[in-house]
Order: C-alpha cells, then structure tokens, then sequence
C-alpha cells in the first residue's frame, strides 16, 4: 500500500507535513486555549519532535496526522488524521482519528470536513473496520465534531488515560466509534 501524498476537500488540502509548518505549529501547540484538554501546552522543540513522529507515522503505517492547509488563507491552520493507539487499552489495538486546530480557525466546520476526508481514507485506501476517538469528557468541542462525523459514544468503553497519574482532572476520556459500515 502507498501513502497518498495530499488529500483534497472542499476547501482543504490535507497533505505532508512541511519544514516551514514548524513555526505556526508551534505558536498554536503553545496557546494555552487550543491546549486545554491536553497536559500542557508544547515546547518549539516538542513541537519539532511531533513532526518528526508523525513522519515517521506515515512511513512505517501509511497513516498520519495530515498538516491542513487552507488554500488562500493560511499554509497550516492545523492537522487531522488517523494514528494508532499505543497505550494500553480495552479497545486497543485501534486507530484513533484526531484533530487540532489554530483558534482563528475555530467554528467553520474545518475539523469536520477535513476529519471526514481522514475517515474515507481509512475506510477505502486503508481498508480499517473500525476508526475510534476519545477526549475529555469538558472537551464540547471536539465532542461535536464526533457527533458531526456520526460516530457513536461507547459508555462501555470509557476510561482512564493512562499516560496521566491518577487523580489527574483529564485522565476521565470518553471513547467514540464508528464503522466502515456507517
């Protein structure tokens, strides 16, 4: 199976990760309100790291977080893909889809459509059953968006993230589904 090199939607490309992506991938991952689910914000250097290990992800799985770009605004407004889970976990081994994008960029439906772009791809050209998603349970956000794209809550499924101590305010996920069938 080969990579694909871009995805298009209507207003979106999804497409490889560049080396001038790094610096508003690091302004965003710093902002402390595009942050607020996650542990901290990221460093330039971890944000470099993250790039690096999503190259890697798309060379050893054909899957990745793709850098979005929205043509004639922005170069990288933030990413959306399909990475593996790999932490330990009742619904592991499992593909996670993900998303994260710059405030300016917020309210527009830009996560959805380009996360439906990310969806396709794994349901067609990866041939996966089944794709999963997770966050906090405050995270309304991104909720929505998994609302949007039809997956499906598995109250059964929630857990503990176990890369956080116990006690930690974000370590209580709750954990979506959806099928190639959907």
């Amino acid at each position: 199976m080969v990579a694909a090199e871009s995805l298009r939607t209507e207003r979106l490309i999804l497409r490889q990760w560049r080396d001038s992506d790094v610096a508003p991938f690091a302004v965003m991952n710093a902002d402390p309100v595009v942050m607020e689910y996650f542990p901290a914000t990221l460093s330039a250097a971890e944000t470099v790291a993250m790039i690096a290990r999503i190259r890697a992800g798309f060379a050893a799985n054909d899957m990745g977080l793709w850098a979005l770009e929205l043509p004639g605004e922005a170069a990288l407004i933030g990413y959306a893909g399909l990475w593996p889970v790999t932490f330990e976990a009742p619904f592991a081994p499992a593909v996670e889809i993900g998303w994260r994008l710059a405030r300016p960029f917020w309210g527009r439906g830009l996560a959805t459509e380009a996360s439906r772009a990310a969806l396709a791809d794994g349901f067609g050209r990866l041939g996966l059953k089944e794709i999963v998603s997770f966050t906090v349970p405050a995270n309304a956000r991104s909720l929505a968006v998994m609302e949007r794209l039809r997956m499906r809550r598995d109250p059964a499924g929630d857990f503990e993230y176990p890369n956080l101590p116990a006690g930690h305010a974000l370590r209580p996920h709750v954990l979506y589904r959806i099928g190639a069938e959907n």
